[in-house]
């Protein structure tokens, strides 16, 4: 007999600790037979369509919106290169232009001079998404080259491609640039 205190710590171990690290989420399903309370997390997350990619802090209550939505969503921890690479590949502005050199230098008034300084200083939390008005926080990804390798219908723990990855999320989002 399972009880869920042994549940609950199965859990814990493969979900990581809320340490204020980085976390990238994309929306791997549709809407076709979602519970309206997912769906509501879902756009709390900014995901409304599918390959769509949001980089957040990990933080408790983002925990619970993980897990609520864990059927629709893959998610694990980033590097900085990988968020580096984001930003400087698939990152657009209001206007729906891609994010260049010249484009965070004016915008900033000359305060990040590339996207490789506007990359560190997010890193580090000394300005956030919401700080900056011009930029779209949510990523628009191709689907993966090569396809997702694994069902899109289980858990990664289940040999799919939803739920916590863990640091491989990186390899999945470098086959959706």
């Amino acid at each position: 007999m399972v009880t869920l205190m042994a549940v609950a710590t199965e859990e814990s171990r493969t979900l990581p600790k809320p340490e204020g690290q980085w976390i990238a989420v994309i929306r791997i399903r549709g809407r076709v037979n979602t519970r309206e309370d997912v769906e509501w997390t879902l756009k709390l997350l900014r995901l409304n369509k599918p390959n769509h990619c949001v980089i957040i802090r990990y933080t408790p209550s983002i925990r619970g919106m993980l897990i609520k939505a864990q059927h629709k969503i893959a998610w694990g921890e980033i590097d900085f290169e990988t968020f580096y690479q984001l930003l400087k590949e698939r990152g657009r502005i209001i206007g729906d232009k891609s994010l260049t050199d010249d484009i965070v230098k004016e915008k900033t008034n000359g305060r990040y001079q590339d996207i490789k300084a506007l990359a560190e200083a997010i890193w580090r939390g000394e300005i956030t998404f919401r700080d900056l008005e011009w930029f779209k926080p949510v990523f628009r990804l191709h689907p993966p080259r090569k396809g997702y390798k694994r069902s899109t219908r289980k858990l990664y723990q289940e040999r799919g491609a939803l739920g916590y990855w863990g640091p491989k999320i990186s390899d999945l989002l470098r086959r959706m640039f």
